[in-house]
């Protein structure tokens, strides 16, 4: 029988993951470890959150890998993969709202494969300026940010694709691309073919991201269905954001991205979010993290007033949205909580447990305006 997980609004799980090992350069290692320093946890324990810290994973380091050209430190991103996807099992079943700091784009695989583990079928909103749908065979560069949305939906080096043992990760027809910016040839061959539904940057701006991501929501049936946010931070304009990996110009403002993410993350059903390509080597004085964490803390902070004071939801695996429960019995906690650590298990992701399939989502396969 699939346990019940409890929902706990008002306690986020905190996971760091160092990971550069996709990445197109060093440094995004370092993204935890400096928007702590910025004062997240603080912060977010005033907005009236408590802290469940699950540690920080192993660091994995940005490597050329000359010798793997077309999907370049493969290895050293599964075994950091298996780190994170254990933690994030113990604090999805936990039942607050997990928060992955990152890293490289790859780290939301850890993230969705823990969620995996207790729900049959999730939602996946891709919140980047890129399409990340390369594989091994079309990539120009190797570097697997560039394919982590193709490995998700099942596509690229089996390593990846069968990292949860029952591809794929998330179906196409559940993806959400949202703010896309930058696509390549490869990339949108596929996309003309797909039933993945995607909101350009440029629609988002033209009806106002607030409103792009309220009707991108509804589009997506996340008041039905449980829901993964990716946030790639190199969806700002370059001119505002600089420190990231692959910067552009043109693109969203921040002020887009904070009105879209508000929304995003006020979503109940939103079982947790993962933050990736902030580069603090880019951010010499530190003004980048302190945004980010102003960014969080006031995305984080709407979420609790548009929660309230509600009792915690209880969300069976095998359901498609949440069902009124009463709270689980648990020992008081100080304000951060230090979670036990995660076993270091360097083998591939658990099989994920039996459970009725959901029903397909209908979603439109045509580009939404939002």
């Amino acid at each position: 029988m699939a346990a019940k997980i409890t929902r706990q609004p008002k306690k986020i799980a905190l996971i760091g993951a160092p990971s550069s090992a996709a990445a197109f350069l060093a440094g995004a290692e370092k993204a935890p470890a400096a928007l702590r320093a910025a004062g997240l946890v603080q912060r977010l324990q005033t907005a009236g959150y408590e802290i469940i810290d699950h540690g920080d994973c192993a660091v994995r380091h940005f490597a050329e890998d000359d010798e793997n050209r077309r999907a370049r430190n493969l290895k050293e991103i599964v075994t950091g993969l298996n780190d994170l996807k254990l933690r994030a099992e113990v604090a999805v079943k936990s039942g607050a709202l997990v928060l992955v700091l990152g890293g490289d784009c790859a780290q939301v695989i850890g993230l969705l494969t823990g969620a995996r583990r207790y729900y049959k079928r999730l939602s996946l909103l891709w919140f980047d300026r890129d399409a990340d749908l390369n594989t091994p065979a079309t990539t120009p560069s190797g570097r697997i940010d560039g394919m982590v949305v193709a490995h998700i939906i099942g596509r690229g080096a089996p390593e990846l694709v069968r990292f949860w043992g029952e591809p794929p990760l998330v179906r196409e027809p559940d993806v959400t691309l949202f703010g896309l910016e930058r696509v390549d040839a490869p990339e949108q061959e596929f996309l003309d073919k797909s039933p993945m539904r995607r909101v350009s940057a440029e629609v988002v701006q033209a009806k106002g991201a607030g409103e792009a991501a309220k009707s991108t929501l509804t589009q997506m049936h996340a008041d039905a269905r449980q829901v993964i946010l990716h946030l790639d931070t190199d969806v700002i304009a370059q001119e505002e954001f600089p420190a990231v990996n692959v910067p552009g110009s043109g693109g969203l403002t921040f002020a887009d991205l904070r009105s879209a993410l508000i929304e995003f993350v006020k979503n109940p059903n939103l079982l947790g979010l993962d933050v990736a390509q902030y580069n603090p080597d880019k951010d010499p004085d530190g003004s980048g993290a302190k945004k980010l964490v102003d960014l969080l803390v006031e995305a984080l902070t709407a979420r609790l007033q548009a929660i309230g004071d509600s009792e915690p939801t209880g969300t069976s695996p095998s359901s498609s949205g949440p069902s009124s429960a009463a709270p689980e019995t648990e020992d008081a906690t100080s304000p951060v909580t230090q979670a036990s650590d995660a076993s270091t298990d360097e083998n591939s992701s658990s099989n994920p447990p039996d459970s009725d399939e959901e029903s397909s989502s209908g979603m439109s396969t045509q580009e939404t305006s939002a």
